[in-house]
């Protein structure tokens, strides 16, 4: 079971990996496409190369119309596509200067407890996305100037939350195990593997 979630999570944050850079290379075409518009119609290409710069614009040379309404939407599938492999390599920022004095037990009782806090979140968090994005299908709610369906983003955070959520379960699963048997499952850096 371990190596399916690792694959789905692998799978998940390959495709948020990818979403990411096109948004990165979406952000950078437009950022140098609004400064070469700005240049192509400052004084001195209207004066030096009128021709060249009215060309370029005629091209058109200038921001990528709607990109942060792309980046809005990719960005919140990019996020909960991270989400899972975090969950399952325990990625996650914590702070345990205290939890770290505490015996072995008492460590795993509390990874347990966080473990199934947040796999509750991430139900709670796929359950309202699947609600919104129903909003935004009956409403029929579109961007304001690509036009494109809302629901679109909503279904896309929808399904890699949905993954986040199955795998969240999962170690909340495997942490609960670990804590009634006291044997390591899925090692995640703070306890001592015995050998």
């Amino acid at each position: 079971m371990y190596k399916l979630m690792m694959g789905l999570a692998r799978l998940m944050a390959l495709l948020g990996g990818l979403t990411l850079s096109a948004l990165i290379l979406l952000t950078c075409a437009s950022i140098v496409g609004r400064e070469l518009n700005g240049l192509f119609h400052s004084g001195f290409f209207e004066t030096v190369a009128p021709g060249f710069a009215r060309w370029m614009l005629d091209l058109g040379t200038g921001p990528i119309n709607g990109d942060f309404e792309i980046v809005e939407s990719g960005m919140a599938f990019a996020i909960f596509a991270f989400i899972p492999y975090c969950q399952i390599t325990a990625g996650h920022a914590s702070v345990d200067l205290l939890v770290s004095q505490f015996p072995a037990p008492v460590q795993r009782a509390l990874r347990m407890l966080v473990e199934i806090l947040f796999a509750a979140v991430l139900i709670l968090i796929s359950w309202r996305l699947c609600v919104g994005m129903q909003d935004k299908i009956r409403y029929a709610e579109t961007t304001f100037l690509l036009q494109f369906p809302v629901w679109w983003a909503y279904a896309a955070s929808f399904a890699a939350s949905v993954t986040a959520a199955i795998v969240g379960v999962y170690m909340a699963c495997v942490r609960v195990i670990e804590c009634v048997t006291g044997r390591i499952i899925v090692w995640d850096g703070t306890e001592e593997v015995p050998q």
